[in-house]
Parts: structure tokens; C-alpha cells; sequence
């Protein structure tokens, strides 16, 4: 049962667990130390009958304030082994990008420097392809594990369907488990060098110093959503103590304090205006979870 697992928190506060720092509180929340106890995890909450909401650093994500119902299952650091094999990385889920980035460095592979700065889980990247500077999770995935109705399988890059912020995932329920890339071996110095230039563009560039779960919005074909909404005028535009950032008008920032309300009514603001400004519908990046 549930209830025996000692991992298990309850009424956990889900802006403890989200990069945003704002909304309600979980039923429920576990955080695994193991595959075989992620496993028991989901077939006692299956056997009850508990809803189950998974997520990694949460650096992708808005929970609205009136919480999660359930349980809320945390893959982070407990789950985040990574292991290095000529030019392949295999990671637990729960493995941050940027040690899985400086892994590859380390080992003078190549092709994972657009990661080394997204502040999120590699299970999580590869839920949703994720991206930056032109490299993105497809170029790079070869294969990984899941639970899916309580057996871990492997899928293949041909299976992941993975396209833009998207993969067979977002369809099947299944649960990422490892993920293994292929990489190339190259020196590290330029690769290095690759990691810092990006770095320091996202220093420059974006507003690091606030909490925000990154890229708001989707990039709207043909054009770039951050253009669009400092286009529109809406820069610096705020809802309570949510704002779109002065520094990069993709991002909506919370100034200290911002509700999941002020940032959900924000986020439609943005949109209404954007679309009255230029006829184009932003669509959320960000992923909204929890009771409405």
C-alpha cells in the first residue's frame, strides 16, 4: 500500500518541486530511490486506484494553486546514474542535463553542448524533445527504458516519434526510466569552448536571476515567440507579481510571490494581445498541471 512506502510525503507544497516557485500543494509526492521502487510505486497506486502525475525538476512546469490530486511521483536525483561507454551516455531519468553535458565533456564527446545549460532532467528533455541553440534530444537519442502497465520496455529512436516538443510519450503514459545517447569524440577544448559560448549568451540574454520555467511559449512557425510579444508592446506587462520579462519578453518571470493565478492570466494576456498585434496564436511550452 501506499501508505508503507517511506518516501512518500504528504500535502507537499508543489512550488518546493517547480522552477517557477509558485502553486498548490500535492496529495501526495514520492521520490524514489530506486527503478524497483519506482515500479512498486506505480502498481500500489494502480491497486488503489490513485491518480499518478510524474514529473523530473519540475523546470517545465506550472501547478495551479489549487494543487495536484494523487500522487505525484518525482524523478530526480535519486534516479540520475550516469554511465559513459565509448561514445555513448546512459543516464537514469532523473539526471540532470548539465552533469550529463559536463559528463560528455569530461570524456571529450561532442554533440551535447545545446543541453548544458537547460535546467532540466534528461528524462524530462526527452518527454518533450527538448532544445536549445539548434541541438535538440532527436539528434542525439538512440534508445531508452520505461515502465509502461508495470514492465520496463526499450524503445528505439525510430519509436520515440520525437518532433517538435514532442515524443511518443506525451501519448503513451509510459515512464522514462534511462536514456542513452550517441555522441562523438572531438576535443575538448572546442567543446568546452561551445559550453561557455553558450552559457554565456543565456546570461546575457535571459532573466537567470528570477524564478520562470524558461521559454514560455512554443515557437509559432515562421516566427520566434519572443519577438512577437515585445512586438506587441507587452514587455515589462504584469499580473499580480508575474511579468514578462524586461530582458527577454519570452520568459514570464515570478517577481517574488507570484501566484499560479497571476502567471495563468498573464500567460492568456500575452496570448489575447499577441494575437490582436499580429494574428498569430501562441500556444503554452510551458506544461500546466493540477486541478483547475
Amino acid at each position: 500500500m501506499l501508505k508503507d512506502f517511506e518516501c512518500i510525503k504528504y500535502n507537499e507544497p508543489m512550488k518546493n518541486h517547480t522552477t517557477f516557485r509558485a502553486g498548490g500543494s500535492a496529495d501526495m509526492l514520492a521520490e524514489p530511490k530506486s527503478t524497483a521502487e519506482l515500479a512498486e510505486i506505480l502498481a500500489a497506486a494502480k491497486a488503489e486506484n490513485v491518480p499518478v502525475t510524474v514529473i523530473g525538476n519540475g523546470s517545465n512546469l506550472l501547478v495551479t494553486d489549487k494543487g495536484i490530486r494523487g500522487l505525484v511521483v518525482k524523478i530526480f536525483r535519486s534516479l540520475s546514474d550516469i554511465t559513459v561507454d565509448g561514445e555513448y551516455i546512459t543516464a537514469s531519468a532523473g539526471a540532470l542535463l548539465s552533469r550529463a553535458a559536463s559528463a560528455a565533456y569530461e570524456n571529450s564527446l561532442a554533440g551535447f553542448e545545446f543541453a548544458s545549460g537547460i535546467p532540466g532532467t534528461i528524462g524530462g528533455a526527452l518527454y518533450m524533445n527538448a532544445g536549445a541553440y539548434g541541438g535538440e534530444m532527436k539528434d542525439v537519442f538512440v534508445k531508452c527504458e520505461y515502465i509502461s502497465d508495470g514492465q520496463l520496455k526499450t524503445i528505439s529512436q525510430d519509436e520515440a516519434k520525437l518532433s517538435y516538443r514532442r515524443s511518443v510519450f506525451c501519448e503513451n503514459g509510459g515512464i522514462i526510466t534511462s536514456v542513452t545517447v550517441k555522441l562523438q569524440k572531438a576535443d575538448k577544448a572546442e567543446i568546452l569552448a561551445k559550453m561557455n559560448d553558450y552559457k554565456n549568451r543565456r546570461v546575457e540574454k535571459q532573466p537567470l536571476e528570477f524564478a520562470s520555467a524558461g521559454s514560455t511559449f512554443k515557437r509559432p512557425e515562421g516566427h520566434f515567440a519572443g519577438a512577437l510579444i515585445e512586438k506587441a508592446g507587452l514587455k515589462g506587462m504584469k499580473v499580480g507579481a508575474a511579468e514578462v520579462s524586461e530582458k527577454h519578453a519570452g520568459f514570464i518571470i515570478n517577481r517574488g510571490g507570484a501566484t499560479a493565478t497571476d502567471i495563468l492570466e498573464l500567460i492568456e494576456l500575452v496570448k489575447e494581445k499577441v494575437y490582436e498585434d499580429s494574428g498569430v496564436v501562441l500556444e503554452p511550452e510551458v506544461k500546466i498541471l493540477g486541478e483547475k
